[in-house]
């Protein structure tokens, strides 16, 4: 299928939330990468979402270029044709944006979409990321109001983050402290600021302590009733069950339980970015050890060309990701959910 249209992404997020599901959202950093993570949902039968940094589109645009905006749209164009070849719909979504890169990566990629939409076409991404986090919580509303205004023009879903995800990623960290947990006064001022719908459509990364990066389980305390404490307070004062659509960061570690929860409480977009790192390098290194003597020209012989051919450890380096992705579908229950 060609990527979702801005009509088939609303579907699917409503699907979600009413069905008690969510889609995994995969970062990627290379045309490999996404290869992997579209394979993995289509071996699930699971839609899903795509997604880029600003780290990983730059990388994308290539290492000596760091073009952040040529990066994303590269993969975007990229997406745009590779995944026509399988059955499964997948929306493109640009990751964590704070406000320092804002006019070099997200403002820009908002106003290709709005070219396109003028001319008749769809967005290029079907969603873009602001990360306020960094910023007091007036500014990170006033900043998102704006752009909620200029995503809603061009028919895209913008995602906000209310709170504070602790750890590091691409840059932006934070400690982590009682900041990592959102509150019902957050909240308010979220609907207070964007609506609930009527002023374009977002998804809300509320915090309930969460943390980036690599952590084992027990290490972070994640309080997922915070959710559904949250979803039902402001749900009562605007008249709508749950009006977050409600996205999962830093979940590496996460307890099966806790996911659980957080998905019955309208999380309806879950990022997945360390584990699928893994997932992708581990069988790399593993073909490396073995093949030591074929990858490498050890005293003075010549290698084995079917060994160091990037294809051959790229395959591996694929399926692995594959299936940690379709791992990450069947635990979030979207897997064999796909919109026909």
């Amino acid at each position: 299928m060609p990527i979702a249209t801005p009509d088939v992404y609303a579907e699917m997020l409503d699907r979600a939330k009413a069905g008690s599901f969510a889609y995994p959202a995969i970062n990627v950093s290379s045309s490999q990468t996404l290869n992997a993570a579209i394979r993995g949902f289509a071996e699930a039968e699971s839609d899903g979402i795509v997604q880029v940094s600003t780290g990983g589109a730059e990388y994308l645009s290539g290492s000596t270029v760091k073009d952040m905006v040529l990066g994303a749209q590269a993969l975007a164009e990229y997406a745009h044709h590779v995944a026509k070849a399988y059955d499964v719909n997948i929306a493109l979504h640009t990751d964590h944006c704070p406000k320092d890169k804002l006019d070099g990566f997200v403002r820009p990629l908002i106003a290709i979409s709005a070219e396109r939409v003028k001319e008749g076409r769809e967005p290029l991404f079907q969603s873009h990321m602001w990360d306020g986090s960094a910023v007091p919580l007036e500014e990170n509303l006033r900043i998102a109001e704006e752009l909620l205004a200029l995503t809603s023009a061009a028919r895209i879903v913008l995602e906000v983050e209310i709170g504070v995800v602790g750890g590091e990623e691409d840059g932006v960290a934070h400690e982590i402290n009682d900041k990592l947990y959102t509150t019902v006064a957050d909240a308010r001022a979220t609907v207070q600021a964007l609506g609930t719908g009527e002023k374009g459509r977002y998804m809300t990364a509320l915090t309930f302590g969460n943390v980036h990066g690599v952590y084992k389980p027990g290490n972070v305390k994640l309080r997922p009733e915070i959710l559904k404490e949250i979803q039902d307070e402001i749900g009562g004062e605007v008249g709508k069950d749950k009006p977050f659509d409600l996205v999962f960061h830093g979940g590496s570690g996460s307890l099966p339980e806790e996911i659980s929860a957080a998905v019955d409480h309208g999380v309806v977009k879950m990022n997945i970015d360390t584990d699928t790192q893994y997932a992708f390098t581990r069988p790399v290194v593993e073909h490396f050890f073995r093949n030591y003597d074929g990858v490498l020209k050890v005293d003075g012989e010549v290698g084995n060309k079917k060994q160091y051919d990037p294809r051959t450890w790229g395959k591996a380096a694929e399926a692995g990701m594959a299936a940690r992705v379709v791992e990450a579908a069947q635990g979030l229950r979207s897997a064999g959910k796909h919109l026909k």
